[in-house]
This record gives structure tokens, sequence and C-alpha cells, in this order.
């Protein structure tokens, strides 16, 4: 069965051999159909996904701790992770080589490749320790290093621009033509606990999720600034007394049409269009709270990880959540924008 021929979330395929602890991130590869994943196991995984809609397990490498974050370099050669053990590490897929390339006094958060198209990798990492550091591959020390206002808790790059967003609800915005000086520091339109933060496909400002269901749509650019609003989602207003509320914990734009997924311990993803202001497609019961999710290079393909996100501490991890990453085919009806 080719992708194209799925339709609804009861056609999703589960990927093989899923981590055996809850998944931090998953990240596609731009330039091939690779999946990596970094879990609380300490483990980073990459799989290649079949056209069928099969996967095959690639590769794996370690952290010493829980891994945090994991991204694909913009050739699609190498994987990049951070975690709880201080160390960023990256995997070399054509020589299956792991070597350690940044170094927190804390755990790291969030990793990115950061540098333009073409020109030398550099990876920014981030972490507990409130620093953002800047790392050449081809040196051991970090080429620059920012103090941040607090715990780095999420961060995107779409070169130039580089958003990284902190406890307290802090917000820090980057050109990468000045990467050691924020060209604006804020806070977030969000009133609670940001959770995920994602740079639009057109570089022009970025879309915020926290703990209360809501997504903030900002714009960096002054002029655009009165095109900023927020929104709320994922919620359970069945009940008007008692509405329930769940966190944003994954938000990622469609490398073609640049509208949005969101992803939440709801345990359900929706489509969205910024722009048009409105939803363009729910799927609801997907098993487990949402963490992470990612489209593919070209856009067909979503995935999106789930399991227990501890929101409500130990008594709530029931074996009934399994730790595991869905494939879903993306049909043009569900992300292109509808005609005004």
């Amino acid at each position: 069965m080719e992708f194209n021929q799925f339709k609804q979330p009861t056609s999703d395929v589960e990927i093989s051999q899923p981590p055996t602890d809850s998944i931090s991130e998953i990240a596609f590869s731009s330039k091939a159909n690779f999946l990596a994943a970094s879990s609380w196991d300490n483990e980073v995984r990459i799989w290649e996904i079949q056209n069928n809609g099969t996967s095959v397990g690639k590769a794996a490498f370690s952290h010493q701790a829980p891994a945090l974050c994991c991204v694909w370099s913009k050739d699609g050669t190498k994987v990049a992770s951070g975690g709880a053990d201080k160390a960023g590490r990256m995997f070399d897929i054509s020589t299956g080589q792991t070597t350690q390339i940044a170094q927190h006094d804390a755990p790291i958060r969030c990793i990115k490749f950061v540098e333009a198209e073409n020109s030398s990798p550099i990876v920014a990492t981030a972490g507990w320790d409130k620093m953002l550091k800047y790392w050449d591959l081809r040196q051991q020390a970090p080429v620059a290093s920012v103090t941040l206002p607090e715990r780095a808790y999420a961060m995107d790059c779409n070169h130039p621009l580089l958003v990284v967003a902190t406890a307290e609800r802090k917000i820090l915005i980057f050109d990468m033509n000045n990467p050691t000086t924020p060209f604006e520091t804020t806070e977030s339109p969000l009133k609670w606990q940001t959770r995920t933060v994602s740079c639009f496909a057109k570089k022009d400002g970025y879309s915020i999720g926290s703990i209360e269901g809501r997504v903030g749509i900002q714009y960096v650019d002054a002029k655009l600034k009165d095109k900023c609003f927020s929104f709320k989602c994922h919620r359970d207003a069945t009940n008007p007394m008692e509405a329930l509320v769940y966190s944003v914990n994954s938000i990622t734009h469609h490398p073609v049409y640049g509208t949005f997924a969101t992803g939440s311990n709801d345990g359900s993803f929706m489509f969205w269009d910024k722009d048009a202001r409105q939803k363009l497609k729910s799927h609801a019961n997907v098993g487990g709270p949402i963490l992470s999710t990612a489209f593919n290079g070209d856009g067909k393909l979503f995935a999106y990880a789930i399991g227990y996100d501890w929101a409500q501490g130990y008594k709530g991890n029931t074996s009934s959540i399994k730790n595991t990453i869905m494939l879903h085919a993306v049909t043009e009806e569900d992300v292109k924008p509808k005609q005004k």
C-alpha cells in the first residue's frame, strides 16, 4: 500500500521497534525519509521509512542519561542530539561514528543546526544551565556563548531566524547574522509555561505553544506586529462549568504550504492555517499524549510520538499508554490553505 492511499489515523502505521521510554523529540531528514527520535531510555534511534509505510531500523547511538532533543544536519548526513548527560553528540550516517560535539554545565534541552545553506555546519545548543552555545564542528570549544535569562525550554531555527524560549515565559529572538546579541527579548504572549516554539516557513515569525491549550502567532518585523494573535485549542468544553485544558506539546510547520500542525496531551493532532486563522483538519484519540511531531522533507508524511508526558506525576503513568511513533500520510486537503 502506497502512502498516498492512507486517509485516516486508523490507517496510520506504527514504527518498527519503537523506543522503550518516553520520546523527547522526533525529527525527519529534509533530504530522505529518515526519521530520528531521542528518548528517555538514553538512546537516539534512526529509521528509514519505506514507500509502503514500513520502517527499517538503520542505526542507534547512546547518551549516558536521557536524550532530550535531536535534529538532522541540512545535508541529511548527520544527526545531532543533546542529553541530560550535559553532552551534545553527533552521529555520522555514512561512517557510523558518534562524536561529542558540545558540553554544558547542565542538561542540554535544545539542539539545532543554524548555518545558512551550503556553509560549514554550526550547531546551537541551549541548556538548563541558562546558556546558548554555538559550535563549529571543526573546533572543540564553542565559537560563541550567550547567557540566557532562564533555563532553555524550546528552540527553533530557520536561518537567519533563531528563537529561544526559556522558563519564566521569556523569548529571545536572534538574527544569525549577529548570533550573540538578541535583536529582541520579550515575554511570551501566552500566560503559562512555554512548551514548544516553531519558526514560520517564510522566516518572518514563529508559533509558540504552552501548557494552557493556546498557540501564539508572533511576527518579528515591527511592521507586521498588528498581525500577531493567539488562539485557544486542544480543550474539552463539553462541561461548561469545568473546561479541560491540555498542553500544546509540539508545533511543526509544513515545508511546502507554511501551515502547521499541533500535537497535544489530549491525544489529538490538528492542522492549522494561520493566515486564514482557521483549523484545516483534526485527528483525535490516538491512544495517548502526543509528545513530538514532524513533517518529512516534502510534507507528504507526518510523524507523531505518543507516550506519557508526566503531567499527572507518577500516578498517571499507566501501562495503557504505549511509547511509540506513528506515521500518518498527509493529503493536500489536510494541509493546503483553503481558497478565500
